[in-house]
């Protein structure tokens, strides 16, 4: 059975250059581009106006963008190196935290990741090492861990903060226990660049998928793969879990978007709005009774979508 979305609205020309990465809350989307500023839309009306433009945020642009799934708390990851933390008030500003510098150079810190309450980062190196740093205790280092040496292109960590996982340009795929400090797993299976990895809500499976052009689903438990969804005829850039973890959204190189069923490990639905590369996908905080997800990439625009209800 497959199931129908209907686009509601897209943001044209968001920004000036590609749309590399958005994050999102229960009212706000915040995107990122090759270009300096990061860019906050509401999502409680629907025409998503432009309510805070964040400017200069990243001189060189950015390329990574994560918000606490509390809702409070935002990093960005900018193409100079640096990552910036923002809060947001009472009245829905956000504003900068401060900043996590590690040695400064471009590429020590790339894909980044929060914790539900904010508190912890975890961030990926150009050769292969994964920082985990405390926003509270000072923006300290907590913990360091080292891989094969291949450079770190996606991050993601469980939504109760015991594990970290990433993926690599090696076809690598990590899992870290944060408790114990220690590497978990090497997952096998992705022998091509990964460039998304992402926990379910619940924490018992992990998608990792890239350049193999499938999604390899894993059992977090055991370290097992238990599934490959096949499908996308392009490089995987963005995967992202419905908030029952039913299904997966996926968005690649060739502008295809495509929602899977995880029960029938099956594509339930394929949009293709763009032929333009689909940098970022995701789910949007459940407010109704259907699910909605956002798109971006290098249109430049943000395309909102909702599914069908016969209601």
């Amino acid at each position: 059975m497959s199931k129908q979305y209907l686009t509601t609205h897209t943001i044209d020309d968001a920004h000036i250059t590609d749309i590399f990465s958005f994050a999102v809350t229960r009212t706000q989307i915040l995107s990122v581009s090759g270009a300096s500023s990061i860019k906050v839309h509401s999502t409680t009306s629907p025409d998503i106006p432009l309510t805070q433009t964040l400017s200069g945020a990243h001189k060189l642009g950015c390329h990574h963008i994560v918000t606490s799934r509390n809702g409070r708390i935002a990093a960005s990851a900018g193409f100079g190196g640096e990552v910036k933390i923002w809060s947001i008030s009472e009245s829905g500003e956000w504003a900068g935290e401060g900043k996590i510098e590690d040695g400064n150079k471009a590429g020590e810190i790339w894909a980044v990741a929060l914790s539900e309450d904010g508190q912890f980062l975890a961030s990926t190196t150009y050769d292969g090492r994964i920082n985990v740093w405390d926003l509270v205790a000072g923006r300290k280092k907590i913990r360091e861990y080292e891989t094969k040496g291949s450079f770190g292109m996606c991050i993601d960590m469980s939504r109760d903060g015991r594990f970290t996982a990433s993926g690599h340009e090696n076809g690598g795929v990590y899992v870290f226990n944060n408790d114990t400090g220690r590497m978990l797993y090497s997952l096998p299976g992705l022998v091509k660049p990964v460039r998304a990895v992402a926990f379910s809500p619940v924490g018992t499976r992990l998608a990792a998928a890239g350049d193999a052009r499938v999604i390899a689903l894993y059992d977090v438990q055991h370290g097992e793969q238990v599934a490959n969804l096949t499908g996308h005829s392009a490089w995987i850039f963005s995967v992202d879990w419905s908030d029952t973890g039913e299904y997966l959204l996926s968005g690649s190189f060739d502008g295809k978007c495509k929602v899977w069923s995880i029960d029938r490990r099956a594509c339930v639905a394929t949009h293709s709005e763009t032929d333009k590369t689909l940098w970022c996908v995701k789910w949007l905080p459940k407010t109704g009774k259907s699910e909605a997800f956002a798109t971006a990439g290098a249109n430049r625009s943000i395309s909102f979508y909702r599914e069908a209800t016969g209601g």
